[in-house]
């Protein structure tokens, strides 16, 4: 897998302070994509294990709420493949810190056998998510007001209390 960008002290890209990993390729080119660049699965630089452990120097100071991925797309399968030793290092390393993720694919993709991002470990990359912003940019239903999405039709799923319940759930703000 390659990345294109992290950014450190992130606020724009889920509740809290910050750090955001943004993985190349996505299949899904949706229209007026703010990062089409992205779309390209060599697109920036190798995810190593030196990319992981800079990931979680940035992660350990207390006023990091915890780690955002983004695209890309993080559920293409082949970023999922890579994604999720990684991630379980960051449950394990900051159990305190929370893991956003966003996908142009929706809940029900994840969860469709036979849909395009549907793997082996899509169900263990999820679990291990807090919360999911899912589904494509639509420019038609871009709305600036929406927090933490572009569309309207984007949903912010608390990932837990959706498993748990077996229906979708709406994350909802801390503050």
């Amino acid at each position: 897998m390659n990345y294109g960008q992290i950014k450190n002290c992130d606020i724009a890209n889920g509740e809290g302070v910050r750090v955001t990993l943004f993985v190349s390729g996505c299949t899904n080119h949706c229209d007026q994509c703010f990062q089409p660049e992205t779309w390209d699965f060599s697109y920036g630089k190798p995810f190593t294990a030196e990319t992981e452990e800079e990931l979680l120097r940035l992660l350990a100071p207390d006023y990091i709420t915890g780690l955002t991925l983004l695209g890309g797309e993080p559920f293409e399968p082949q970023n999922q493949r890579a994604l999720l030793p990684f991630v379980r290092r960051v449950r394990e390393t900051y159990p305190q810190k929370d893991v956003w993720a966003f996908s142009g694919f929706t809940w029900e993709e994840l969860h469709n056998d036979g849909a395009h991002p549907r793997c082996e470990i899509t169900d263990d990359l999820l679990a291990l998510v807090d919360v999911l912003v899912d589904g494509r940019f639509i420019a038609a239903l871009k709305d600036i007001s929406l927090r933490f999405r572009g569309s309207s039709n984007q949903r912010i799923i608390d990932v837990p209390r959706t498993l748990s319940q077996g229906c979708i759930v709406p994350w909802k703000s801390k503050s």
